[in-house]
């Protein structure tokens, strides 16, 4: 079955809007083996509007261009490529397909024989809808030591809360750290007197 995975930049102030101007300077060799990973074994990608734009505006061109990143550039090309759209126009770029429903779609790809690795890269609001719906597998963040103070945040404000659980975690000599999550519940019932007696065994036994 298939494994829906995001991975996203994201500021300490968690803006998952990436700014060049705090994104860039901390890309080093380092985030680019954790986005070699991510992409890695990658069967699909899922992307929104905005995010494929951005793609398809880019790296034919850097395909074309030979460049240094002309290899990324034709595995980018040559990988299906599923966005979310409204709009049913040719989209301009090879292997990429529209679809104006995205959850039926998610749905589609889990009960597609042979599928494993979907990655989404960027595209927050695709994200947001999918942890909504509890159809996100894994949450791979690249969180910059930086509070980027504007723009659209992962996490907006809304009912309840959204507990995680920590799958692994790398901190690059930038400050950098790459974090994945997966949803899960949260450990248990507690509350001020549960603390209270942890904070009173912690200094019996110092």
């Amino acid at each position: 079955m298939a494994t829906i995975i995001s991975t996203l930049f994201i500021s300490l102030d968690g803006i998952a809007e990436a700014d060049p101007d705090w994104h860039f300077p901390y890309f080093d060799e380092n985030m680019a083996a954790a986005v070699t990973d991510d992409y890695a074994g990658t069967e699909l990608l899922l992307l929104g509007r905005v995010t494929y734009d951005s793609f398809a505006g880019a790296w034919p061109d850097r395909e074309t261009a030979g460049d240094v990143d002309a290899d990324f550039a034709a595995q980018l090309g040559d990988t299906p490529k599923l966005v979310a759209t409204r709009t049913r126009t040719d989209l301009g770029w090879r292997n990429a397909e529209p679809t104006d429903d995205l959850l039926s779609a998610v749905r589609g790809l889990r009960e597609r024989p042979g599928l494993g690795k979907v990655l989404i890269p960027g595209s927050l609001s695709v994200v947001q809808q999918l942890l909504d719906a509890g159809e996100l597998d894994e949450l791979h963040l690249l969180v910059h030591p930086v509070a980027a103070q504007h723009g659209r945040r992962l996490f907006a404000e809304g009912p309840g809360i959204r507990p995680l659980k920590l799958l692994s975690s790398e901190v690059f000599p930038s400050g950098v750290i790459r974090l994945a999550y997966a949803p899960a519940e949260l450990p248990g019932k507690a509350g001020y007197a549960q603390a209270a007696e942890k904070l009173a065994e912690a200094g019996s036994s110092e």
